[in-house]
């Protein structure tokens, strides 16, 4: 497997997940919910490590303002997962935590989509190298 497929597989992989966690978290279905969130946040990381792999094959700086507003919404998106992991824990314990736990869940949402558009404008505008 090349490092672009893997990349490709694995963010694909993220994003389905993605969708699992939100469909079982929005129906309070946590037995399906806490495993698909350990998942995505696996599959992230490999998506993670086959990114900064793809990353060196890719004149990144001649792609121009988008590389840093990318990697700026990579490690924003990145770290963000932190959130609903607390929260989620807090839910778990205190049931009243559950609104907030949805909306940092919708935040990292939106994070991970806007760094995935980012991360695609990146490297359709940086020459192979």
């Amino acid at each position: 497997m090349s490092h672009e497929q893997g990349f490709l597989g694995f963010l694909l992989l993220t994003v389905l997940l993605l969708v699992a966690v939100a469909w079982t978290g929005l129906r309070a279905k946590r037995r399906l919910h806490i495993p698909l969130v350990l998942l995505t946040v696996a599959s992230l990381g490999m998506a993670i490590r086959f990114a900064l792999k793809v990353g060196q094959h890719y004149d990144l700086k001649a792609a121009g303002a988008i590389t840093p507003i990318h990697m700026f919404m990579a490690r924003t998106a990145t770290f963000a997962y932190l959130l609903p992991v607390v929260t989620g824990i807090l839910t778990l314990r205190q049931p009243r935590h559950r609104r907030l736990h949805g909306i940092v869940a919708r935040v990292v949402i939106v994070l991970t989509l806007l760094a995935t558009l980012t991360g695609a404008l990146m490297l359709w505008k940086a020459p192979r190298i």
